[in-house]
């Protein structure tokens, strides 16, 4: 009986926007929201980084695209970049939260996500954070002198006070990765947005300035995000995603990246959910100028790639597919 409520727990969405692709990727995903969830009835925050001393550009997005976006109901959020900046950009997610209304659910997305179903009918329980598991074993890496995953992520937990032994999946085999709490920080939520990034900065900063003596021949760059999400969520009360949360990585939202992977691997209905959003003349007027997106998905290029693979027998690895596109003249980003 508590899962109507959840439902009708309003929410904020917070993405990513700055100059060059992500300013696009932000409009096209408003663009899949309006269309594919055009109840969703929060607020979209597009979090921009403003100029600094940990910038060697501009990194806000053009004017006529923050108007465009603004047009489509999302309020334009200005951050200042304390602690990464050009230096490590995966830290704007960690950031942004900042610049959020305090005590407000938030739900992150990156900018390169299509939302492809009613995004309003998931039952977050905001009060149980959590994170995407479309993710692979990209960390820690086995070196020939380290000293495993558990001692590795038993020393960040206890780093920050935290219960380690509770994080565990116990169906797992020790030191295989999956045993260990690991997310994509591609999507992630909790209760409140200036308390979670509080956390994150607090752990990202300390992770990155002072690693543990397990970590120390372990690469951060670009992984720093994913090592301390799962920290973050498990100091706030939160874990794995439960079933109630399949359709994020599923039937609600989709995790393109790159759009000639999307177009080779991804099923026909997110090929549709894609074009549909795309489609409009006020949302192709200012996709098309970004080269990616005019070549691929207007130009046809997409189609044509699409045609070359056989879905039910793709590469194993990514990589085996990303130089079989390049083989192919296709790759482009």
């Amino acid at each position: 009986m508590a899962q109507p409520a959840r439902h009708a727990q309003p929410f904020n969405i917070l993405i990513i926007g700055q100059a060059g692709r992500l300013a696009y990727e932000a409009v096209l995903f408003l663009a899949s929201l309006r269309s594919h969830s055009p109840g969703f009835a929060g607020q979209v925050y597009v979090g921009e980084p403003q100029p600094g001393p940990l910038w060697d550009h501009d990194p806000r997005m053009p004017a006529d695209i923050k108007a465009v976006l603004s047009d489509m109901g999302a309020q334009i959020v200005p951050f200042t970049s304390v602690h990464f900046g050009q230096s490590y950009p995966y830290g704007n997610k960690i950031e942004a939260l900042s610049a959020l209304p305090a005590g407000a659910p938030f739900v992150f997305f990156d900018t390169d996500t299509l939302i492809t179903g009613d995004l309003g009918a998931v039952p977050f329980d905001f009060t149980r954070p959590a994170a995407s598991m479309n993710r692979s074993g990209t960390w820690p890496v086995e070196e020939l002198y380290w000293p495993g995953y558990t001692a590795i992520w038993k020393s960040l937990y206890e780093r920050f006070g935290l219960d380690f032994d509770s994080t565990l999946d116990l169906t797992q085999p020790d030191e295989y990765w999956e045993r260990y709490l690991y997310f994509n920080a591609g999507w992630f939520f909790g209760a409140d947005p200036v308390a979670f990034g509080r956390r994150f900065t607090e752990y990202a900063v300390s992770v990155r300035d002072n690693p543990t003596a397990e970590m120390v021949i372990q690469p951060l760059d670009p992984w720093l995000d994913q090592i301390v999400l799962p920290l973050v969520i498990h100091a706030l009360g939160g874990g794995r995603p439960g079933p109630d949360l399949a359709g994020l990585d599923g039937d609600v939202t989709c995790h393109y990246r790159v759009l000639p992977l999307f177009y080779a691997r991804a099923s026909d209905a997110e090929i549709t959910a894609l074009e549909t959003a795309a489609a409009p003349n006020k949302v192709k007027k200012w996709l098309k100028q970004y080269d990616p997106f005019k070549r691929i998905i207007y130009q046809g290029r997409g189609q044509k790639l699409r045609a070359l693979f056989d879905r039910d027998n793709l590469p194993r690895h990514e990589k085996a597919l990303r130089n079989q596109i390049k083989a192919a003249g296709f790759w482009i980003r």
